[in-house]
């Protein structure tokens, strides 16, 4: 029997690293477009420059997915609509990659006919959602999280229903949150991560009981010779190379390695040869992270550099700018990135003349960012000949590939009718981590745990909203079936849940209770609800992102009744990692005097920013608007995190980028 290998997916960010990875050999490409990417910071493509190089990709027998896998607002679907129907039309990928689960709805409706791959970015974190996911809503392939042991991994291939597969990520760039689970860019000022416009606050220094260091930055997944033990799991589809940012170096060199590591995993000269084009990628430093359960390793080091690119030499003072003495030789064209995102002189730098190892190059600097004496430089990409004439070859044959002519598209989006009911009695809900004692003052709800399961108030349970957590790992879904299970036998019938799937833990008993969808789906828009909806929730809490325009819009396409978080302290992300040297509940300081500390909850790590989202003066606002209910977060402020006197209006009034 012939074993069917997995594909090699590789990123392209440009076109350049687009026919790196064709060069390199990869099986599949994916890359975004000028909007809704969630890597809005890469070049990215537009319709007319993708259909050339997407039909250069089949002559080779290279398939290509498109990413739009950004968070899409309510007013945004008609302009992502006539981008799918052009994509359908003038490209024709083989798939296109959604975090928003509207899209799926509106990629059908625009003559989609490729394959829906749901992102890590919709936190598929539990095995037995696979089902719902492939049935409900037509999916072909869940991309799976990044914190993911090989024996989850192999929880998901158990679960996973004939029809639908799984890419795994094997190699790039590591975030402290989960993927879906991270505010903190949009919190800090209006740049969303879920937009794919992220600051990269987790990359910061912080101060912390004394020590200043990037205590959230993470290491890059590095799964190098690991990644054979997937071969045995037919189920997976992709090894993914994550990296839309990264240029065709890091492409040819990463799809190179991986291509080696699939196709000769028990020679020992090809496992030397992929582990040193690993080595001379220019990402950053590696790490296994969780992918041996009997081994894990913590990505964060605060006493370690985990900036990409390989240290080239640092800055010295010049005349006229600064001055490097490189630790390599430097050849025409390489690229060099002068300090560290964030940075105020951080900026990159093209060689345009070779340079000798330990010779003396003087840089005159962006205006107003000449960096101080001794900050790092990194070397980010570089052109090696053979990588250049190959490169050429296939540029020369993409100019023989037909241009298409750029028309614009008609298509109008079908959405939802809102539902036509009276409306309901608007109400507020105080969540809380434990179960109250005693009476219940107006809607409660409570964060559902293994622990407060055990003192469930049975005479009040029926009342209380039991809030699932943002994310159930694998190894606890069967733990999460007992919770579930015993809070249902107390008599609960209602349940907020927060993540894509989690409905499958109830089984045959969803029928008889009412599943609400919690603020962490991130359901922005109309399409998104009727998805929910489909997946049989009676009613959602809409993403704390949207700005006041875009609250005031959803309403009135909703095919479900609608709730909003208006006051309390909204994570800035959750993470599985438990950072080295960072002591929970204390409080740590960015370089701009903005106050989080973090706090465990079951398996995660949640940040909490020093201050609190408070719309409360919104409400009758958006209860006229059509809001039924309104959530309160009660988060207890530690003794040492001092209350910050600041704004909480997230982005009420900010146009989210």
């Amino acid at each position: 029997m012939t074993r069917t290998l997995p594909e090699i997916l590789a990123p392209a960010g440009d076109k350049t690293a687009f026919l790196a990875a064709i060069s390199a050999g990869a099986d599949a490409v994916y890359a975004g477009l000028k909007a809704f990417s969630a890597r809005n910071e890469a070049k990215n493509f537009s319709t007319t420059e993708l259909a050339g190089l997407t039909e250069l990709a089949r002559k080779k027998g290279v398939q290509v997915f498109v990413a739009m896998n950004s968070l899409v607002k309510p007013l945004e679907l008609p302009s992502a609509g006539r981008l799918i129907n052009r994509l359908a039309r003038d490209v024709r990928p083989a798939a296109l990659i959604v975090q928003d689960l509207g899209l799926i709805h509106l990629a059908r409706q625009a003559g989609f006919k490729g394959e829906i791959h749901i992102s890590t970015l919709a936190c598929v974190a539990n095995p037995c959602a696979l089902a719902d996911i492939h049935k409900r809503l037509g999916a072909d392939r869940v991309v799976l999280p990044r914190e993911l042991s090989i024996d989850e991994i192999r929880d998901f291939a158990a679960a996973c229903p004939p029809g639908l597969s799984l890419e795994v990520f094997v190699h790039g760039a590591l975030c402290f949150n989960v993927s879906g689970r991270c505010y903190w860019s949009s919190y800090l000022g209006g740049k969303s991560g879920l937009r794919g416009r992220c600051v990269q606050p987790c990359r910061r220094v912080y101060a912390h009981k004394g020590q200043e260091a990037k205590f959230f930055s993470c290491r890059d997944l590095s799964l190098d010779v690991l990644a054979k033990t997937l071969l045995s799991i037919p189920q997976i589809r992709t090894w993914k190379i994550e990296g839309r940012k990264k240029g065709a170096h890091y492409v040819y060199y990463t799809t190179s390695a991986y291509k080696l590591l699939r196709d000769e995993p028990a020679n020992p000269k090809a496992k030397k040869t992929a582990l040193e084009l690993l080595e001379r990628a220019l990402g950053r430093p590696g790490t296994h992270y969780a992918f041996l359960p009997q081994k894990t390793y913590c990505p964060t080091d605060p006493n370690e550099p985990t900036a990409s690119g390989l240290l080239a030499s640092k800055t010295g003072k010049a005349e006229r700018g600064f001055f490097i003495k490189p630790r390599l030789a430097l050849i025409a064209g390489d690229l060099l990135r002068v300090g560290a995102q964030g940075e105020p002189w951080h900026q990159i730098v093209k060689i345009k003349r070779a340079v000798p190892k330990a010779g003396r190059l003087d840089v005159r600097p962006d205006k107003g960012k000449n960096p101080r004496p001794g900050t790092p430089v990194f070397l980010i990409d570089r052109r090696e000949p053979e990588l250049a004439r190959s490169l050429k070859v296939l540029e020369k044959e993409l100019q023989g590939v037909p241009a298409i002519q750029a028309r614009p598209s008609r298509f109008v989006p079908a959405l939802p009718v809102a539902k036509q009911t009276k409306r309901e009695k608007t109400r507020v809900l105080s969540v809380r981590r434990a179960p109250p004692v005693g009476k219940l003052q107006g809607e409660t709800g409570v964060w559902l745990s293994p622990e407060t399961a055990s003192v469930l108030p049975k005479t009040l349970a029926e009342r209380i909203w039991w809030w699932l957590p943002p994310i159930i790992w694998p190894n606890q879904e069967k733990i999460w079936g007992r919770v579930l299970h015993k809070a249902l036998r107390a008599g609960a019938k209602h349940f907020v849940l927060n993540a894509l799937g989690q409905a499958c833990l109830f089984g045959a008993r969803r029928g008889d209770i009412r599943l609400f969808a919690g603020p962490f789906c991130n359901a922005a828009n109309a399409l998104a609800l009727l998805a929910l909806k489909d997946m049989g929730f009676c009613g959602a809490m809409v993403s704390p992102e949207l700005s006041k325009e875009d609250l005031f819009a959803l309403p009135k396409a909703s095919p479900l009744p609608l709730g909003v978080v208006t006051f309390g302290r909204w994570p800035l992300g959750v993470s599985r990692i438990k950072a080295l040297s960072v002591t929970p509940e204390q409080p740590l300081t960015s370089p701009k005097g903005e106050v989080c500390w973090t706090a465990r909850h079951g398996q995660n790590t949640w940040i909490y920013p020093g201050w609190g989202l408070d719309l409360r003066d919104k409400e009758p606002l958006l209860a006229k608007a059509g809001y039924a209910v309104f959530v309160h977060l009660f988060e207890k402020l530690p003794q040492s995190v001092p209350r910050a006197n600041r704004p909480g209006a997230f982005n009420w009034d900010l146009r989210l980028l």
